[in-house]
């Protein structure tokens, strides 16, 4: 759906958390949402269009942009669909750790294959969302590389077999 107005809010947004510094931002405002809810329908919409259907200058939306990746508020960046680039296997690996987490995550974090990490509290310590470019790639991710990590106790993995949704639009929702 395209908006061409700033969405109206009955309350103002909460301050959100920077998850790589651990830092709280301050709350944003109707405009700054509506910003990223514009570059969420087109990263690639011009700042003269942002402006114009958030009330802006060209030079101002220029200007909060900048201020949102300053503050790691949001990313501009392109998404690729894995199959189409060579990437025919995903998965989501469920690992529980002995001890403490952060050593894990952060190994988990370096791996150039994992591409979402979560510490969770229920039936796993960690998720880790995994793409590779086969089965035995994944295989040697998860059994020479995962379950080696210090502390690792245990894995369960969730292949995918078809990505039904994927949507980047929540943070404005």
């Amino acid at each position: 759906m395209h908006s061409e107005h700033v969405p109206s809010r009955s309350a103002e947004p909460k301050g959100s958390r920077d998850t790589r510094s651990g830092n709280t931002t301050p709350p944003l405002d109707s405009v700054s949402l509506a910003i990223i809810e514009q570059l969420q329908e087109d990263g690639r919409r011009p700042y003269a269009a942002i402006g114009k259907a958030v009330g802006l200058s060209e030079a101002a939306v220029r200007q909060r942009v900048q201020k949102l990746l300053d503050q790691g508020v949001m990313q501009i960046v392109a998404v690729t669909d894995p199959l189409t680039v060579g990437f025919r296997r995903q998965a989501m690996v469920g690992i529980n750790v002995d001890g403490d987490l952060e050593p894990v995550a952060d190994e988990l974090t370096a791996m150039p294959e994992v591409e979402y990490v979560v510490m969770t509290a229920g039936s796993f310590d960690i998720l880790a969302e995994i793409v590779c470019e086969d089965d035995d790639h994944l295989l040697d991710v998860i059994n020479k590389r995962i379950r080696a990590l210090p502390c690792v106790r245990s894995t369960e993995s969730f292949v995918y077999l078809k990505l039904k949704k994927q949507t980047y639009m929540w943070g404005t929702r």
